[in-house]
């Protein structure tokens, strides 16, 4: 600010404020991490460490968080489309015109388009589930998830599912040890973990 001409009457105003609610610069907190790293065995000198998910039922949370992802994204194109292939399907045909034929009936187009475009969202809906099903399954399958205990007392801040997720959208992964370790053992595919859930299963059945 320049400094007032002298003669003028005006008094200079140095005083400037420092208070915290002005200088400080307050940020979000920060986001967990979704996965952590974790050696990759108990054994000195081993592998380098890999990133595993916390537990099984923050595992389970974030497969069923990506699949509803990628069904929004999906069916959001295919409204798009379908909305394109009804108006494409229901309009009149070009030579229509040529012979001076009735009238366009609006709302008879507007009923096709309807119909259309519910008979494409139910096809497009089926497909949208088998996709996201598809492109989850491999990289959930392959996914490294903690051992017991292991993430409970790292420094790093590790997503939980239990503290974002409501009690009805985990299953007994949560509640129960899905799958038994050797004690060496820091963390195991998820595709173990299946193939554990699904011998329970049969044996049950059985």
């Amino acid at each position: 600010m320049a400094a007032p001409a002298p003669g003028s009457g005006v008094v200079a105003d140095d005083s400037e404020d420092y208070s915290p609610e002005v200088t400080v610069v307050r940020f979000d907190p920060p986001l967990p991490l979704l996965r952590a790293p974790v050696p990759s065995s108990r054994v000195p000198g081993g592998e380098g460490p890999v990133l595993a998910f916390r537990d099984a039922a923050s595992w389970q949370a974030a497969w069923d968080a990506a699949e509803a992802s990628l069904v929004t994204q999906c069916e959001a194109g295919a409204r798009s489309g379908c909305s394109i292939t009804a108006s494409r399907k229901c309009k009149p045909p070009w030579w229509k015109g040529l012979f001076g034929a009735a009238p366009m009936d609006y709302q008879e187009r507007e009923a096709c388009e309807e119909r259309e475009m519910v008979a494409c969202l139910e096809a497009a809906k089926e497909a949208c589930n088998k996709f996201a099903k598809e492109k989850c399954i491999e990289p959930f399958r392959d996914a490294r998830i903690a051992s017991d205990g292991l993430l409970e007392n790292s420094d790093l801040i590790v997503w939980d599912s239990g503290k974002t997720s409501s009690a009805s959208s985990l299953s007994v992964l949560s509640s129960q040890r899905p799958i038994n370790l050797d004690p060496g053992v820091t963390n195991y595919k998820g595709g173990d973990l299946l193939e554990s859930l699904s011998s329970k299963d049969n044996n049950k059945s059985g």
